[in-house]
């Protein structure tokens, strides 16, 4: 607690991509993707950028909304699972670019990137090892989808969003929080080349390797399970009702995920914030893009509890119970 957060930003890229463009373009059946995700449309990232292009754009017009300068920023923690490069870490590049003075570093928890970033980030301030602290989370997700795969390729896009932390009252911040983590189900969903494990040879380029890949039932159902079973952990540590979260904002995934874990917590529709239907999956950026859109709706004011669950490869998941 004691931790405010100071400004949100968010950007995505300006290339819309519908449902009908991937009809055109692979064959993909428009009713299937709506009626299976809810998704129907997302934005792809141009050639020339990346994600650490994603992550600067929101940064800036997070820092913006806060009336903070690149000086002020002590910590910088950025969520990816899809960086520019191996190494330099995206952190680095975001560091540089922004003209930074201050240690940065990334995370790869994949969906739960930057509800792990956050925690971490929120220690610092918590502590008073940082006062202004920027935390990022930003996946370029068409990069490492597969277009002959009618199942996975629709569901993902590109974003990425920001938040600022600083110092607040006593009763703001982290009033309880979950991390977790289940490596036995990492062959759900991954990216088994381009590491050191399976380097990117021709023959694992020719073999789609480099591909995401993904068993989207298993992963469905573990989805609706962990989302509803930390968020009622949380909770419960906090000794909140559901009825005293004013937002509950789920990992923007699959609408069939966030309607059944909603249904099992008991969370009316109106308190549970969605905007997968023009973003697709964002992973990392996931949660950060729809913080910001809320607060620049005005949808938030101080003292609203906002309930934050993240959850995907790894396997991850990370939920926190935050007081505005």
């Amino acid at each position: 607690m004691g931790v405010r957060i100071l400004a949100t930003g968010s950007y995505v890229p300006e290339q819309v991509v519908t449902n009908l463009d991937l009809k055109q373009s692979h064959g993909f059946d428009p009713d299937w993707i709506v009626g299976r995700t809810g998704i129907t449309e997302r934005r792809f990232a141009p050639p020339h950028q990346a994600t650490s292009d994603l992550c600067i754009e929101a940064a800036h017009r997070c820092l913006k909304a806060a009336r903070r300068e690149p000086r002020d920023v002590d910590l910088l923690v950025v969520g990816t699972f899809t960086p520019d490069m191996a190494f330099p870490g995206t952190g680095n590049l975001v560091q540089d670019r922004m003209h930074l003075a201050c240690p940065a570093f990334d995370v790869q928890a994949a969906c739960a990137g930057f509800v792990f970033a956050l925690v971490i980030a929120a220690q610092f301030v918590a502590t008073g090892n940082s006062r202004c602290a920027l935390v990022v989370g930003g996946d370029c997700n068409s990069r490492v989808i597969n277009p002959g795969d009618q199942k996975s390729f629709p569901l993902f896009g590109d974003g990425a969003g920001a938040v600022l932390l600083g110092p607040g009252e006593p009763d703001q911040g982290l009033v309880s929080y979950q991390l977790g983590s289940d490596g036995s189900g990492g062959d759900l969903l991954s990216r088994p080349a381009c590491g050191s494990r399976i380097p990117p040879t021709a023959a694992a380029l020719e073999s789609g390797l480099h591909y995401l890949t993904m068993d989207g039932r298993a992963v469905f159902k573990w989805a609706v399970r962990i989302l509803a079973d930390s968020s009622l952990a949380v909770l419960a540590h906090a000794h909140t009702k559901v009825e005293q979260v004013r937002w509950f904002i789920p990992h923007q995934a699959n609408v069939r995920i966030i309607h059944a874990a909603s249904d099992v917590l008991g969370f009316p529709r109106e308190s549970v914030f969605k905007n997968l239907e023009r973003y697709g999956n964002t992973s990392a950026g996931s949660i950060p893009i729809a913080l910001d859109e809320l607060n620049r709706e005005g949808g938030i004011r101080r003292g609203d509890l906002l309930l934050t669950s993240g959850f995907g490869a790894g396997l991850n998941w990370g939920t926190a119970l935050w007081r505005w």
